[in-house]
C-alpha cells in the first residue's frame, strides 16, 4: 500500500519502500521452493526462472495526496518514479541472492538478453522528468546503477519480479482508496448491500491532498462538508479552479460535470 509509505510531512520514504522491498522479493523467492504448482511444465518453468510478482496498490490516493492529477505529465512522472524504484530495486536484490544461491537455472542462456533488458531500464530511468521530489527520481536512477552492476557480477536469481496486478478486493482489505494503478471510481461511492441498504464510501485522501495544497484546516472542513452533503467537489467554497484536476475520478459525479479523460486511464 503505498500510502505507507507517505511520510507525516507529506514526502516519499524512499528507504522504507526500499526496505519493503527487499524483505517483500525475499519472502516471495523462498516461498517459490515450498509452493505446489497445477501441471508439471509450470512446476519446471517456476523453478528454472523462478518468476516473481512484486507489485502495489493505491498509486491513484498517493497521487492525489501528492497534490497531483492522475491524467498530469508530473502524476505520469511521479508514478513512474515510484515504480522504477520498485523493479530496480527488486532486481538488486535479486542479484545479491543470485551472489549466495546463484542465479536462475535458465540465466546463462540468457544472460546478455536479460541484461540488456536491464540496460534499457535503466536508460530509461535517467530519461525520466523530474516534476517533483527530487529525492526520489534520483533513488530510482541509483537502484538500476546498482542492479546492473550487481547483475553484472552474480546474474539474477529470478527472470522476472514485478507484477502490477489490479489489486481488486484485496486492494480494498489493504485500507487502500484506489486499486493497482488506477485512479479512484468517485470521491463519493455508494455500494448496495445484499440484505438491503445502501453503505456510504468516502474518499480519505481528500484532506491530505488539500493540506498539500496549502489550504488551512478551516478550509480544509469546509471543502470536506460541502463533498459530504453534494457527493461532489466542484463548487466547493474557496477550493481554486486550477486544483480541481487533483479530484477528477473515473466516472462523473451525479452532482457535477468532471471525470478523468479516457487518454488519461491508458
Amino acid at each position: 500500500n503505498l500510502m505507507h509509505f507517505r511520510t507525516i510531512d507529506g514526502e516519499f520514504d524512499v528507504e522504507a519502500f526500499k526496505h519493503a522491498v527487499d524483505i517483500t522479493l525475499l519472502g516471495q523467492e523462498i516461498v517459490v521452493g515450498f509452493s505446489k504448482y497445477p501441471t508439471e511444465r509450470i512446476e519446471k518453468n517456476s523453478f528454472d526462472f523462478r518468476p516473481l510478482g512484486l507489485g502495489f496498490a493505491n498509486l491513484g490516493a498517493l497521487l492525489m495526496a501528492q497534490g497531483l492529477a492522475y491524467d498530469s505529465d508530473a502524476g505520469r512522472a511521479y508514478a513512474g518514479a515510484v515504480t522504477s524504484l520498485m523493479g530496480g530495486r527488486a532486481y538488486d536484490m535479486s542479484a545479491k541472492m543470485a551472489e549466495h544461491l546463484g542465479p536462475f537455472a535458465g540465466y546463462a542462456v540468457n544472460k546478455e538478453p536479460m541484461l540488456g533488458v536491464i540496460r534499457k531500464h535503466r536508460k530509461a530511468a535517467y530519461q525520466l522528468p523530474a516534476y517533483s521530489d527530487t529525492r526520489l527520481f534520483e533513488a530510482q536512477k541509483q537502484v538500476w546503477d546498482e542492479a546492473l552492476q550487481h547483475g553484472e557480477q552474480s546474474g539474477y536469481r529470478n527472470s522476472q519480479v514485478t507484477v502490477l496486478a489490479p489489486t481488486g478486493t484485496i486492494g480494498f482489505m489493504m485500507d487502500c482508496d484506489t486499486t493497482g494503478i488506477e485512479p479512484d471510481i468517485a470521491l463519493i461511492k455508494y455500494k448496495k448491500l445484499v440484505g438491503g441498504g445502501m453503505l456510504k464510501i468516502v474518499n480519505q485522501t481528500v484532506p491530505f491532498a488539500l493540506q498539500k495544497l496549502g489550504y488551512s484546516s478551516t478550509e480544509v472542513e469546509s471543502i470536506i462538508s460541502f463533498l459530504d452533503k453534494n457527493d461532489t467537489i466542484e463548487g466547493a467554497p474557496g477550493l481554486k479552479a486550477e486544483h480541481l484536476p487533483v479530484f477528477d475520478c473515473a466516472f462523473k459525479p451525479a452532482r457535477g460535470s468532471r471525470s478523468i479523460h479516457y487518454m488519461g486511464h491508458i
